[in-house]
């Protein structure tokens, strides 16, 4: 058993990660700043860094100028990334466009590619998923999903009502989950939509706990009866449950180790600010509630680092089927230790931790978002349940 990444990958993320400290974190604010006021100016200068470093879109094949490097290599390199909120989109790697370019690659019929893959690749444009509903649609549960698709002539034919879709306000174009059948496995299909057609709305980003930030603004879209060819259809009719299964599982795991990112920094800040605070006669760092924080953080990272390396691991070996409870099983933990990390920082920080002269109050309001994206806890938790209990799920590997 070797947990060692191999040479050249290794090397690679040593230089994702002296890009983030050099030029990604000492912008973060200036990026952050200028998003408030919908400018990206500081944003495309370090976009266009990484393009010279070749540390652009690193998740997709070569011959679309990425490295080619399998969900092992991403998930090495988005763990460097996402140490700040804003690393992934420096590296062209952010949802919901990352997802939406690997759906698309190996999905999309030759016209949708050449029409949208190829400028959403070099960041010309952006995109949207558009899967939730609001109640009584598809939420957790997909089975309920009410948006409908009906052939139209050549093509179709799609009215719903969408919302939670990430970016879909400033989007140029839209997947859209639409059913197709009334019921089944094969009941749904996933339509490439322009954003800007006859019969699309947008009605709304939708106000939330964590405030808009770049493409992670949560739209509201209305569809009434747009119009697509049948070039739009992605895969085949019928096959939209399982397209976002291939979609959804290395997305919890890219998902997983951009948390783990942003944990190891805010226990980092942590470590920094209890080793220099002097609280009822020594440093904050020789009390032992704050060793045990401390503690219960860094094995909480360690153990999602090794879960979600094992599932990606999976999925590299040709098993994605046997490594969905365990990709559930790793966003969960990993995405209750990112709140709980953050929770326990603003604690240590005490009022300094709650102002926001320190980041956590802030990363805690987008975090929380994380145990309900991607499906709740509780739909992962019956997931590991389930299998085990039916003798499918290993524990020990």
């Amino acid at each position: 058993m070797d947990f060692a990444l191999r040479p050249e990958l290794a090397e690679l993320r040593q230089k994702v990660r002296a890009f983030m400290d050099a030029r990604v974190l000492p912008n973060e604010a200036a990026i952050i700043a200028e998003d408030a006021a919908r400018k990206k100016d500081t944003l495309r200068a370090l976009q266009a860094e990484a393009k010279t470093a070749g540390l652009w879109t690193p998740h997709l094949p070569v011959d679309l100028g990425g490295r080619g490097l399998g969900i092992m290599g991403m998930c090495a390199l988005f763990r460097e990334m996402g140490r700040s909120p804003i690393g992934a989109s420096v590296f062209h790697c952010d949802a919901p466009d990352q997802g939406n370019m690997e759906l698309l690659r190996v999905s999309a019929s030759d016209a949708v590619r050449k029409r949208w893959l190829q400028p959403l690749v070099a960041a010309e444009i952006t995109s949207a998923f558009c899967m939730t509903e609001p109640a009584p649609g598809a939420g957790a549960d997909p089975s309920n999903l009410r948006t409908r698709a009906e052939p139209d002539g050549d093509g179709w034919k799609i009215s719903g009502h969408k919302w939670y879709s990430t970016g879909g306000g400033e989007a140029s174009f839209l997947i859209v989950m639409a059913r197709t059948a009334a019921q089944g496995n094969e009941a749904a299909t996933m339509f490439v939509v322009d954003r800007h057609a006859p019969g699309v709305t947008h009605v709304r980003d939708i106000a939330t706990m964590g405030p808009g930030l770049l493409a992670h603004r949560e739209a509201e879209m209305r569809f009434d009866s747009v119009h697509v060819g049948p070039e739009a259809v992605l895969g085949q009719v019928g096959e939209g449950f399982r397209l976002a299964q291939v979609r959804l599982v290395p997305a919890r795991l890219t998902h997983c180790m951009r948390w783990l990112g942003l944990a190891e920094r805010t226990l980092d800040l942590c470590r920094a600010y209890v080793t220099t605070r002097e609280s009822f006669g020594k440093t904050l760092a020789h009390h032992q509630m704050i060793q045990v924080m401390i503690a219960n953080a860094a094995a909480g990272i360690h153990a999602g680092n090794l879960m979600t390396m094992h599932c990606a691991w999976m999925i590299e070996h040709g098993k994605a089927k046997e490594a969905r409870p365990y990709s559930s099983m790793a966003k969960n933990h990993v995405a209750r230790l990112l709140v709980r990390t953050l929770d326990d920082a603003i604690q240590m920080h005490g009022s300094l931790g709650y102002s926001d002269d320190m980041p956590f109050a802030q990363w805690y309001r987008h975090a929380r978002s994380a145990r309900i994206a991607d499906g709740p806890d509780e739909v992962h938790d019956v997931v590991v349940a389930r299998d085990y209990l039916r003798g499918r799920l290993d524990v020990l590997v």
